[in-house]
């Protein structure tokens, strides 16, 4: 039986191992994106984030006009889970709702968690197409199921959505195998940094027993 507490988990770089995928289209866009200007993004909202290269005339070695989500979407295909996401998804969902708040829009996270038999692990995918902030998707999430910040721990593999999650005073553990190393995960404080997919469910009954 579900605690009735929850875990607000991330997709990319926690569950889904998309991080080769996403700087690729990136450089499709702007062949002048560099990994570290990538990574950077991810310090904020992605979606807020001001992408000054693509502002310039790069001229034809450059696709500025081309819209994100169609040149990632038809690729997707590319993306694996990581090595025990499935067990770990498992594990976690067998004391709480896990739901997954992500920058990814839903029917691709939907599809890839049929897919990889991760479905029936899921509460509910809020996805960029719910909304673009995820402060207001953890808002949202936070009321729709009558949770306090106390019941909810945010799970991430990036400092910008630790921003996020701090915002609703909710405390973050980061995952050490996804966008961002353990040394920009430090900055957002953490209640812990795992490394591999096996640690998390220790790391959230860690967390909750806590609070």
């Amino acid at each position: 039986m579900r605690s009735g507490k929850f875990v607000l988990m991330d997709f990319d770089g926690v569950v889904a191992d998309s991080q080769v995928l996403a700087y690729s289209v990136a450089q499709t866009i702007c062949r002048h994106v560099t990994r570290e200007v990538h990574d950077r993004a991810f310090e904020g909202n992605i979606n807020m984030t001001d992408h000054d290269h693509r502002k310039a005339d790069h001229g034809p070695e450059c696709n500025h006009g081309l819209h994100w989500w169609d040149v990632y979407t038809p690729r997707f295909a590319e993306v694996k889970p990581f090595d025990g996401a499935r067990e770990m998804l498992e594990s976690v969902s067998h004391e709480y709702g896990i739901i997954v708040v992500s920058s990814t829009v839903s029917n691709l996270i939907d599809g890839f968690l049929k897919e990889y038999d991760m479905s029936d692990f899921i509460l509910e995918v809020m996805g960029n197409d719910v909304h673009k902030l995820k402060t207001e998707k953890i808002r949202m999430a936070m009321e729709k199921h009558g949770a306090t910040v106390n019941e909810c721990v945010f799970v991430t593999d990036t400092l910008g959505d630790m921003r996020e999650a701090k915002e609703h005073e909710m405390g973050a553990i980061g995952c050490s195998w996804g966008y961002h190393p353990r040394s920009a995960l430090e900055k957002g404080i953490p209640f812990r940094i795992v490394d591999s997919p096996a640690e998390l469910p220790d790391a959230v009954d860690d967390y909750f027993a806590r609070i």
